[in-house]
């Protein structure tokens, strides 16, 4: 197989992610339609390093959610593809779809079934008063008063039929990371590091400064690969961590 001249197919469904739409709902807020929302395959750690080259395809949300983008080039690809969604009411966010850790290779064959999540405004901004403004600046010295400003990662533990772990730890394989992530309360009333509340949820926040590459794991059990992240301010990288090699079906 000719890797180089490889040229692949990404194909699956957008949705508002399952803890916003819940949030809105509660809220008596809409969820959002993603029909008409542009679509983009790249590969993140271009994104994150501001290279001029990170995007290798685009196309367009159906109004079911559904999306297909072709002719998507593997030659480049180092650390995995995501799915990159920004449009109206929506933070800029990055989805991966295919994780090189799994395999230590470029894709071969198609990528099919992938779930990309949305993140609305709303959302995000009931997450950062979660924090609360001094503890982000806090963490950014100062730099950041909003995860999207800071750049962040969005965590969801699920086990293998998809369904949130709750009282998990995440870890990065980088020890000074540690304290940067955080597990949101199921009533989004504060944050602890102590581990996930019934949502599985958990948040990394960045510095605000230049772009980081690490792996994010589960504490004390290597059913969980460790998964690729790039994070880097202005968007949000939306991870889900589950046990085995292959995504069980979205909620």
């Amino acid at each position: 197989m000719d890797l180089d001249n490889l040229r692949i197919r990404v194909s699956g469904r957008a949705r508002v992610l399952p803890e916003a739409e819940r949030w809105l709902a509660a809220q008596g807020q809409p969820t959002p339609t993603l029909g008409g929302v542009p679509i983009a395959i790249q590969e993140p750690l271009r994104v994150a390093v501001n290279d001029n080259n990170p995007t290798f395809g685009t196309g367009t949300v159906e109004g079911d959610g559904a999306f297909a983008v072709e002719d998507v080039p593997v030659r480049e690809v180092h650390q995995g593809l995501a799915t990159s969604l920004e449009g109206t009411g929506l933070v800029r966010t990055l989805t991966p779809v295919y994780d090189s850790v799994f395999t230590g290779a470029r894709p071969r064959t198609d990528v099919i079934e992938a779930s990309v999540w949305a993140l609305p405004e709303p959302f995000h901004d009931a997450l950062g008063t979660t924090f609360g403004e001094p503890l982000l600046r806090g963490l950014t010295s100062d730099r950041a008063r909003t995860l999207r400003d800071a750049g962040f990662v969005l965590g969801r533990v699920v086990d293998a039929s998809g369904q949130p772990r709750a009282g998990v730890r995440v870890v990065p394989d980088r020890s000074e990371l540690a304290e940067r992530i955080f597990y949101p309360s199921s009533d989004f009333n504060g944050v602890d590091q102590v581990g996930t509340s019934s949502d599985g949820l958990f948040i990394y926040v960045h510095t605000g400064l230049d772009a980081e590459t690490f792996r994010l794991g589960v504490e004390g059990d290597d059913t969980y690969v460790a998964r690729n992240a790039s994070v880097a301010p202005g968007w949000g990288f939306v991870l889900t961590l589950y046990p085995g090699r292959y995504a069980p079906a979205a909620p």
